[in-house]
């Protein structure tokens, strides 16, 4: 998975550094669910608060992670599909938000369905979030 990281971060123009390194590795471990700022907090507790943030703010531009807005106001963090680019989203599928777990994942197969808007009103993104309980926590 090292090698991937490498290869991701330079295919992107970035710097690879040892911060970028092992948190774009905890995504990639992570590849169907997301992170909330939180979560990458206690597993890379030898990182600083603001490189975190940074960093996730530059894998969001470059098109290599994707938000995800919650309820509580605060946003998860999961891995783009291969149709992401810097500055373009491609993320047209659904997340779902477990009420029990609240372990956020990204169903690559449920899309987002296509929405006919009025006259006059043009799409920037559309972003679509179920909540209920996980198959883990139903068992």
């Amino acid at each position: 998975m090292k090698d991937q990281v490498v290869d991701i971060l330079r295919r992107n123009h970035l710097s690879v550094t040892d911060s970028r390194k092992v948190i774009l590795d905890l995504f990639l471990s992570h590849a169907h669910g997301a992170l909330r700022h939180s979560d990458i907090e206690k597993s890379l507790h030898y990182l600083d608060r603001v490189t975190i943030y940074r960093t996730l703010q530059v894998f969001a531009n470059k098109g290599i992670i994707h938000s995800i807005p919650n309820s509580e106001g605060a946003a998860s963090y999961a891995l783009c599909t291969s149709g992401c680019q810097e500055g373009h989203h491609h993320d047209d599928h659904v997340h779902f938000i477990c009420t029990v777990c609240r372990e956020t994942t990204c169903l690559d197969n449920v899309h987002v369905p296509r929405i006919s808007l009025p006259a006059g009103y043009e799409t920037n993104k559309v972003e679509m979030v179920i909540t209920g309980v996980c198959k883990k926590c139903r068992t």
